[in-house]
């Protein structure tokens, strides 16, 4: 069941899905095969416009995976949830059991913990999204903590080589808001050092130059993780669909968490 549903977005059916449709650009461009994104997971009434316009972008395919950091610290370190479904108000989505058992057989590092995705949000408000466009997609979550450089490559070149084998397509969800309770001409500042390095296809430097900048990217395991998988999936071009911060909406250019909307195809 869903844990931000009436927080992070609508709680009820009708009311989320004409909040979603609020964010979907009404003359957007055709969507395209991508194989992997960036997406933001704040509040919706924050990041949506973000969100909105880059899965206008992409083609949800039939099986999507999501990788998000673990805010709460609770569970594995890399935990692929044990529920069969999952629930928000506009969908209930079928977990990829078949694309699940055969990532933990390819990669150690993962195991099944529901724990890690009790409370944790940044997953979920990827779904009315993906429910918007498709609704029999089926996901795989993934809830991440802090990771070497090579566990985000061993965990990535896996989820590549699992794709591979399965003969698909299937598109992989990095969630990661950026810059976090900074100006918002610092996290400008900041947060294009982390979209340069996502631009270049350069997983290697974003992790760097996101620990090395002390830049308060959330989601920079998810996203890092994503890159590697993507190149090993032969990615040519990586495109920033959107940029903006909280201060859009609050007004509040002080103190600001940056968003942005990512795809590399």
């Amino acid at each position: 069941m869903p844990a931000v549903a009436g927080q992070f977005y609508s709680g009820d059916s009708k009311s989320l899905e004409a909040e979603v449709s609020r964010f979907i650009p009404v003359k957007g461009k055709k969507p395209m095969k991508a194989v992997g994104v960036i997406s933001p997971h704040a509040g919706l009434i924050y990041s949506g416009t973000v969100a909105g316009e880059l899965f206008s972008r992409v083609q949800i395919t039939d099986t999507v995976i999501i990788i998000g950091p673990n805010h709460r610290g609770i569970g594995d370190r890399f935990a692929i949830d044990t529920h069969t479904h999952w629930v928000i108000p506009t969908n209930t989505f079928e977990i990829d059991q078949d694309l699940s058992q055969e990532l933990l057989k390819t990669c150690k590092l993962l195991s099944h913990d529901s724990h890690a995705h009790t409370y944790e949000h940044s997953l979920e408000v990827q779904t009315p999204f993906i429910a918007h466009f498709k609704k029999d997609t089926k996901i795989l979550p993934i809830c991440v903590m802090n990771a070497t450089l090579k566990e985000c490559k061993d965990l990535g070149e896996a989820i590549a080589l699992v794709i591979k084998k399965s003969q698909r397509d299937i598109l992989i969800i990095a969630s990661s808001d950026m810059s976090h309770y900074i100006s918002a001409k610092t996290a400008k500042y900041l947060d294009n050092l982390a979209i340069e390095r996502v631009l270049d296809l350069d997983p290697t430097g974003l992790y760097k130059v996101v620990h090395s900048e002390r830049i308060s990217m959330c989601g920079v395991i998810s996203s890092t993780i994503m890159l590697f998988a993507a190149l090993a999936l032969d990615v040519t071009l990586s495109e920033l669909v959107k940029y903006t911060t909280s201060g859009e909406v609050s007004g509040d250019y002080d103190q600001v968490v940056g968003y942005a909307g990512i795809m590399v195809r």
